[in-house]
C-alpha cells in the first residue's frame, strides 16, 4: 500500500533527526493491540504538538476498538490479510516513535525539526485513516473465507467520519437484512449482512453489557435533560494532563476526583469512577435544578472508563473549613447560619419539591461543597435512594454511610427514610456550630454520638455557649445558637417519628416569631462498660414497633450484637 511514509524522499533523514531508529526496530515483535497502547499512551504524554497528537490518539484508539474484534492470531496466517496487518504494524510503530519524539522539549530536538513534526504527524494520521477504512473490509474477507460465502458491496468505499466528539462507521451492502453490531471505540453501528462474524462480536458484547447499559441510560438522560451533556474522553485526558496526580482534589472508595481546565476556559471537577463502583445512582442528579445541589454537567464513558463531569467549586467541601482552626476563623457565623439555612432548602427540594423523593443517605461535611461565595452545595449522590412516596420507609441489608452521621434505624436494622436524612442534618448543624466532630462510643451502646449528646446536656442546663467553636469568638447571636441547636436536637432524636420533617426544620428557622416548644429528647444514657464485664442498653422505637437492644463487650475479643424484638399485634 501506497502511504506519505513511503513515498517521501526525506523519511530517512526524519528519522536520523528523531533518532528512533533503535527504539522503533525494538517494537518489531510487539502485536498490533500492543503497539495501539503504547502508541496512545505516547501520544497522550506528548509536551510538544499536544493537539495534533491527541487527534493521532483519537485515530489509533479507533483502529485499536477495530482490531479487538479480530482474530489476529489467524488472520497472520493468511497471506491476504497479513500483508496489511503487517502494514498496519509498521504504521504504528513510526507513530509510536513520532509520539515519543513530542516528548522531548529539548532544544536539539527543536532545531533539528523544526515545523515539520506537524506535517509528519498530519501525515501520520492520514496513514492511520487509511487503516480505519481497510480493517473492516479484512474482518469481510476473512469472514468469507470461512463461510466460503461472498459478500456482494455496492460501488463506492467505506466512508470514515472522525471529530473530536465521535467516530462514525458505515459499510454499504444490498442484503436486505442487517445486524447492528456494536464496534468497541465507536458511538456508532456498523452494518454488516449477518453472518457467522457475527455471533462473535455478540460474545464481546455481552462481556460490556453493563458499560453499554449504562451508555444508553446516559445518553436517554442526555436527551432528556438540558445542560448535561457528553463529553470526548480525549480531551479530558488533555484537560487533566493524563489524569496527573497533581490534579486530584479527591479520592475515596468511588473513585478520584480532578480539577479539569477544559479547553473552551471552563474549570470543572471530572470524578473517575473506580472499576467496581456504580455512578448510575448519581445520574439521577441531571434531572435535579437546585442552587443547594452540586450541578451534573455532563458524562463520558470510554471502554472501562466511566466519567462524571461536575461543576467545580473554589472553596472546597465543608470539612476543610469547619476542622481547620486557621480557615475556621474566616467561616464566621454569618456564614455558618447562611450553609445551615443553604442545607435546608436543598434537603427540603430533594424530599418534596423534586418529585423523586430522593434520600440522599450520606450527608457530611465532605460531602457539602462550597462556591465561591460560600453556598453550600449538597454533592455525591453515589449512596442516595428514591422513595416511592415522602412518608414512605424501606430496608436495605447493604448499610452505608460514616460512622456518626447515620441514623440508629438506619445503622442497627437497615431502615432507611426521608427522617434519615433528617438525622444526618441535625449532627451536621451541631458540626458546624461546634467545630467538633461527631463520635459514636459503640462500646457503650451509642446510637447518636458523644458531640449530639454533649449539646443536649448544654441546651438543658442552659449553657450552649459551650458548644460554639472557640474560633467564632464571641461574633455570635447566641439566641441563634439556641434555636439553631434546638432545632438540631429535635432532629437528632433516636426515634425517627420524634424527628421534624425537612419543611418542618424550614419553618422553624425562617419563622423567628415562631418559638420552639418542643424539648428534645433525652439521648440514651451510656453503659459505664467497665474493663471485662458485659452492658447493655434498651431504646425502644415507637414508630417502628420495635426493642432495640445492644450488647456489647470491652474484652479484648469483644462482639456487638444487636437485637430486634418485633412484638405480635
Amino acid at each position: 500500500m501506497a502511504t506519505p511514509w513511503n513515498s517521501s524522499s526525506s523519511t530517512s533523514s526524519l528519522w536520523a533527526a528523531l533518532g528512533q531508529a533503535s527504539s522503533v526496530a525494538q517494537l518489531v515483535g510487539v502485536d498490533a493491540l500492543g503497539l495501539v497502547s503504547m502508541v496512545v499512551q505516547a501520544a497522550l504524554a506528548a509536551r510538544r504538538h499536544r493537539d495534533a497528537c491527541v487527534r493521532l490518539a483519537q485515530h489509533v484508539e479507533l483502529v485499536g476498538g477495530l482490531l479487538g474484534e479480530l482474530e489476529l492470531d489467524e488472520l497472520m496466517r493468511r497471506e491476504a490479510t497479513r500483508r496489511p496487518l503487517e502494514q498496519l504494524g509498521a504504521a504504528l510503530r513510526r507513530c509510536y516513535a513520532l509520539a515519543t519524539a513530542c516528548q522531548d522539549c529539548g532544544y536539539l530536538r527543536r532545531l533539528l525539526l523544526g515545523g515539520r513534526m506537524a506535517d509528519e504527524l498530519r501525515a501520520a494520521q492520514h496513514e492511520i485513516d487509511m487503516f480505519i477504512r481497510l480493517i473492516p473490509l479484512i474482518a469481510l474477507v476473512d469472514n468469507s473465507t470461512n463461510t466460503r460465502r461472498a459478500m456482494q458491496v455496492e460501488e463506492g468505499v467505506l466512508s470514515v467520519v472522525t471529530d473530536t466528539s465521535n467516530h462514525q462507521l458505515r459499510f454499504p451492502t444490498r442484503a436486505l437484512e442487517f445486524t447492528k453490531i456494536r464496534v468497541q471505540g465507536a458511538t456508532e453501528l456498523l452494518n454488516v449482512q449477518e453472518q457467522p462474524f457475527v455471533g462473535k462480536v455478540d460474545l464481546q458484547e455481552q462481556k460490556i453489557s453493563n458499560i453499554e447499559e449504562l451508555a444508553e441510560l446516559c445518553a436517554h438522560i442526555e436527551a432528556a435533560c438540558t445542560g448535561f451533556a457528553k463529553f470526548n474522553f480525549f480531551q479530558i485526558v488533555d484537560a487533566t494532563n493524563n489524569f496527573s496526580e497533581k490534579g486530584i482534589i479527591g479520592r475515596g472508595g468511588f473513585g478520584t476526583v480532578y480539577k479539569c481546565h477544559l479547553s473552551d476556559g471552563i474549570t470543572v471537577a471530572i470524578k473517575r469512577a473506580a472499576e467496581h463502583a456504580t455512578v448510575s445512582s448519581e445520574l439521577q442528579l441531571a434531572k435535579l435544578h437546585h442552587t443547594n445541589l452540586i450541578k451534573l454537567l455532563g458524562w463520558c464513558i470510554h471502554g472501562k472508563e466511566r466519567i462524571l463531569v461536575y461543576e467545580f467549586m473554589h472553596n472546597s467541601s465543608l470539612d476543610h473549613h469547619i476542622y481547620n482552626r486557621t480557615k475556621g476563623s474566616l467561616l464566621d457565623w454569618s456564614k455558618r447560619l447562611k450553609i445551615i439555612k443553604g442545607l435546608i432548602e436543598g434537603l427540603v427540594y430533594l424530599h418534596q419539591g423534586s418529585k423523586l423523593w430522593i434520600v440522599h443517605m450520606d450527608l457530611k461535611p465532605n460531602n457539602i461543597l462550597l462556591d465561591c461565595n460560600m453556598t453550600p452545595k449538597i454533592a455525591d449522590f453515589g449512596s442516595a435512594r428514591a422513595l416511592s412516596s415522602d412518608v414512605a420507609e424501606e430496608r436495605t441489608s447493604s448499610v452505608v454511610g460514616t460512622c456518626g452521621y447515620k441514623a440508629p434505624e438506619y445503622a442497627s436494622r437497615g431502615v432507611y427514610s426521608m427522617k434519615t436524612d433528617v438525622f444526618s442534618f441535625g449532627v451536621l448543624v451541631l458540626v458546624i456550630i461546634s467545630g467538633r466532630k461527631n463520635t459514636i462510643l459503640h462500646k457503650r451502646g451509642d446510637n447518636v454520638g458523644d458531640l449530639v449528646r454533649d449539646a443536649w446536656h448544654m441546651w438543658k442546663d442552659q449553657r450552649l455557649h459551650e458548644l460554639v467553636d472557640p474560633s467564632l469568638g464571641t461574633g455570635y447571636e447566641i439566641t441563634e445558637i439556641t434555636r439553631c441547636a434546638q432545632m438540631a436536637l429535635l432532629c437528632t432524636q433516636e426515634d425517627p417519628a420524634d424527628r421534624p420533617t425537612m419543611t418542618d426544620v424550614a419553618a422553624m428557622l425562617n419563622s423567628e416569631s415562631m418559638s420552639l416548644s418542643m424539648e428534645p429528647k433525652q439521648p440514651t444514657v451510656l453503659s459505664k462498660g467497665s474493663d471485662g464485664e458485659s452492658t447493655a442498653s434498651t431504646y425502644m422505637g415507637q414508630s417502628s414497633r420495635t426493642i432495640d437492644i445492644t450488647i456489647t463487650s470491652s474484652a479484648p475479643m469483644s462482639t456487638r450484637v444487636r437485637i430486634i424484638l418485633d412484638p405480635e399485634v
